[in-house]
């Protein structure tokens, strides 16, 4: 810059509209990228978007954050809540999140429409799904569905399982409104649910319900899957690392002592949950992410077999896909040996 009173020289007059014009172009490219990746910069700040509203099935993401363990991994975390019709792979697909959490059939479907995700670990071993009716049924299995109205989620791959099994004939099929009400009121009406959830709300409306999981029929697709793009994968494969370590050391803690996940989870959450809904999912979901044959360190970790089988499962309900997914591309093991030294 020139002194002040001093005549400043030709060229750098002329110059200096160029020089002008180069500052513009670069804040401007540089707003655009921030405006595509939610305001965030830098290459240790990532988005992790979530499947649903906060809850104990997020638990370890929260333990990470509320502990800390991002920010020794030298990693700032944007989480971001779901809903209903939370567009994961789009947010993927578009950068605008650089993880997400999904369950592992989703990752199959997202990749037969061309979405580039894959997972790098999968918390819940055994999948939550179920079917809820209400005890003074009788009903104790999946078989004992006939002649009910039964409340589901277009769209989702167990339905299809389901009814390729023959569970659902003589089944009235209408939508799942969100809710146990319909189930509380009426006992011929079923609904679909997650183990660690909607149990506790049916209890708590005053009515007993049996629990029919979905996986003793053979559909056991992990859930609360940590999921990234091949993207990220090739070119930051540190930060990856670095994100799944943390993540999968806060799922430890949450499952040890949810305490502090749980106060981070009531603070995001803006839809009514309870510490008592908390602490109920916690102890369904210590069964699910903790089989009897697992472990401690069993957290996360996922076998090329159980891949096989689901998209094997999958190409059978839809026999047009047939082919479309390897199993080997949706998943890595990359990220499940000894933690990487940050950078």
């Amino acid at each position: 810059m020139n002194e002040k009173g001093s005549k400043p020289r030709g060229r750098n007059l002329t110059m200096r509209p160029l020089l002008l014009s180069i500052v513009i172009a670069v804040l401007l490219g540089c707003r655009g990228k921030d405006a595509e990746t939610g305001g965030r910069s830098g290459d240790r700040s990532v988005a992790v978007q979530l499947n649903w509203y906060p809850e104990a099935e997020h638990g370890g993401v929260y333990q990470s954050a509320a502990g800390e363990l991002y920010e020794a991994a030298n990693l700032q975390v944007d989480i971001r809540p779901g809903g209903a019709n939370t567009p994961i792979a789009g947010e993927l697909q578009l950068g605008r999140a650089e993880f997400a959490i999904e369950n592992a059939d989703d990752v199959v479907l997202q990749r037969r429409r061309g979405v580039d995700v894959v997972a790098v670990a999968a918390v819940v071993q055994n999948s939550p799904r179920c079917i809820l009716v209400q005890s003074s049924t009788g009903v104790t299995d999946l078989t004992g569905l006939k002649g009910m109205t039964l409340q589901l989620q277009p769209g989702r791959s167990f339905i299809d399982f389901l009814r390729q099994r023959g569970v659902l004939d003589g089944v009235k099929e209408v939508p799942y409104l969100g809710s146990v009400s319909s189930l509380v009121a009426d006992p011929s009406v079923a609904i679909q649910g997650y183990l660690f959830s909607e149990p506790l709300m049916a209890r708590q409306a005053g009515v007993e319900v049996n629990v029919l999981m979905v996986s003793d029929l053979g559909w056991n697709p992990y859930s609360s899957v940590l999921v990234t793009t091949g993207e990220m994968i090739r070119t930051r494969p540190d930060v990856v690392a670095q994100f799944v370590d943390a993540t999968l050391s806060g799922w430890r803690a949450y499952l040890d002592d949810p305490k502090l996940g749980n106060q981070a989870i009531l603070a995001a959450n803006q839809h009514g949950i309870t510490p008592e809904a908390l602490d109920y999912g916690i102890e369904q979901l210590r069964s699910l992410a903790l089989p009897a044959d697992g472990g401690d360190g069993a957290v996360g970790q996922m076998s090329p077999e159980r891949w096989e089988t689901l998209v094997r499962q999958m190409d059978r309900l839809q026999p047009s896909e047939a082919g479309r997914v390897k199993a080997e591309d949706c998943f890595t093991l990359e990220f499940l040996g000894r933690p990487k030294e940050a950078s």
